[in-house]
């Protein structure tokens, strides 16, 4: 007898979600990807729709300056606001918005992680515990693309921040918008489309990333 597997069916795996469509955004999907009802979703920066400031902490005691590279940040930049730290001179660590450490650096030499700049000493050397700010405002995850989180990937799809409610599947060159849970929702693991091959300790990673969004996998 012929054996028929069903598909993934739209929403399936929510248990539940806000009231209204809090828990929902519109994300558009990039290109050459297919996503299945429950994929998770990864959301990579598009520069052009994101608000980037850079700005001197009041307190400082060095006059440097902090020039923003072309382009400014990577994919996998997050919003919130990047803290440049010194820890000497020359010398400084940068934290992410949620206080992670993603590097450190020197003055007149360029930074290249989730956000990029260089730092100019000026007349008056900086101190321990000087900063500069650099704030990233993304105004919803429209301003991101959303392709299928890859947990062997470094170009941030190995992060995973939605759900896809909806199938989609695009090629070459073309995008298409699905809704997807991105906040204040309960989803079903066993009925989410996982990654083929993933191991137990990136699975888990996976779902605390989600769970950081307030998206909670039972």
């Amino acid at each position: 007898m012929p054996v028929f597997t069903e598909a993934r069916h739209a929403g399936e795996f929510i248990l539940s979600e806000a009231n209204g469509k809090r828990s929902r955004e519109n994300v558009t999907i990039a290109a050459e990807q297919d996503i299945a009802p429950g994929t998770l979703l990864a959301l990579l920066a598009q520069e052009g729709g994101l608000r980037i400031d850079a700005e001197a902490d009041s307190g400082n005691t060095g006059d440097g300056t902090l020039d923003m590279a072309d382009p400014a940040v990577s994919a996998k930049v997050k919003h919130g606001t990047y803290t440049v730290i010194f820890t000497g001179a020359t010398a400084f660590k940068v934290e992410a918005p949620d206080g992670k450490e993603i590097g450190t650096g020197t003055t007149g030499t360029a930074f290249n992680k989730d956000v990029k700049f260089e730092i100019t000493a000026g007349t008056t050397p900086f101190a321990a515990d000087d900063k500069f700010y650099i704030h990233v405002i993304a105004e919803n995850p429209a301003d991101y693309l959303a392709v299928a989180f890859d947990p062997t990937a470094s170009d941030g799809s190995e992060k995973a921040a939605a759900v896809a409610i909806y199938p989609a599947t695009t090629g070459s060159g073309e995008t298409v918008k699905i809704a997807a849970l991105v906040r204040d929702a309960e989803v079903n693991g066993h009925c989410l489309t996982w990654p083929s091959g993933i191991t137990a300790g990136q699975k888990e990673a996976a779902i605390a990333d989600l769970a950081a969004a307030g998206i909670i996998v039972r």
